[in-house]
């Protein structure tokens, strides 16, 4: 299927449900974008380009060092670098996708995208071409976007998470992490010149706001002990991320409430969003109780904070 604004291959069209093969295919789209873009960012450190390079770099064009690429090695590895990302993230504009020019072109009227949606991190839309939702997420004071864990010392708990500004690799990272909690398929369609970044999902039927999701959550999603971790986050949960032919990274994930899930038309439970951020491993390399827990949830996610102990018992 091409997609309605871009033109571009798409497996997502309203509410169709994407099978395994195209999930594969999603997850592969999701890490090869990553990995260009830490690609990116190391050669461009290389070369010193980028004060802040996680916000520069993403919207940077394809030619920006075309002139300098002969001048060695590094600029080289650089220019390709940067048309690799391209090809992972284009650039596209906002009129691309139907919205006028103006001041805030968000707000305007727009004949092929119908607001649904909006939070602190992106408005959402529905296509009237194919129903399917794309997210628009903006920049916030200048180089963030998203939201993303913060971590600090607690003095009645270890860690005190809470959710603050994010960057775009912790954004990607997240798209990403809900796909492989079997989340609602998602792809990232674009990046404008402004820095907005978009991405569009699957149509799923929301939920009523207050639902208890505590106990539906999505699998592979381990509790954390209170005395270990408290977050300003609905439901707190650690997952790991990764299997045995590849690195296995730890994550807290929450944000898990109602409003971030949807009932997809097959009948299941999908979350479309949350809020996470890698766990903070060098913050608890000396806390032993902690380091040897992650250990072992890490092969059995019922493991007991103390091997010989249920954590309700302590």
């Amino acid at each position: 299927m091409q997609d309605p604004f871009t033109g571009q291959f798409t497996c997502l069209r309203g509410n169709f449900v994407p099978g395994a093969a195209e999930r594969i295919a999603l997850q592969n789209d999701h890490e090869r974008r990553l990995a260009a873009l830490d690609r990116l960012c190391a050669a461009a450190a290389e070369c010193g380009v980028g004060a802040n390079p996680n916000r520069d770099l993403v919207v940077i064009a394809e030619d920006e060092v075309s002139l300098l690429e002969g001048a060695g090695p590094t600029w080289a590895t650089l220019g390709l670098a940067i048309r690799d990302f391209r090809a992972c993230l284009p650039l596209r504009r906002l009129d691309d996708f139907g919205f006028p020019a103006a001041d805030n072109p968000l707000e305007e009227p727009n004949p092929r995208l119908h607001r649904i949606g909006g939070g602190v991190e992106a408005w959402a839309f529905a296509s009237v071409d194919d129903r399917s939702v794309y997210k628009f997420y903006q920049p916030r004071e200048g180089k963030s976007i998203g939201s993303e864990f913060g971590f600090r010392r607690g003095e009645e708990t270890t860690l005190l998470a809470e959710a603050g500004l994010g960057d775009y690799r912790g954004l990607l990272q997240k798209l990403l992490l809900i796909h492989l909690l079997g989340g609602m398929a998602t792809e990232v369609v674009a990046i404008t010149p402004e820095g907005i970044l978009v991405a569009k999902q699957a149509l799923g039927e929301p939920l009523p706001q207050g639902d208890d999701l505590s106990q539906r959550l999505p699998s592979g999603l381990i509790e954390i002990p209170s005395r270990f971790l408290r977050a300003n986050r609905d439901h707190p949960r650690l997952f790991f991320a990764g299997d045995q032919g590849s690195a296995v990274s730890a994550f807290l994930i929450a944000d898990l409430h109602a409003r971030n899930f949807v009932r997809c038309v097959d009948g299941q439970l999908r979350v479309i969003d949350l809020v996470a951020a890698p766990w903070p491993l060098t913050m608890t390399a000396r806390e032993t109780l902690i380091r040897d827990w992650l250990e072992r949830v890490r092969h059995d996610p019922a493991a007991s904070v103390l091997p010989a102990s249920r954590d309700d018992e302590l």
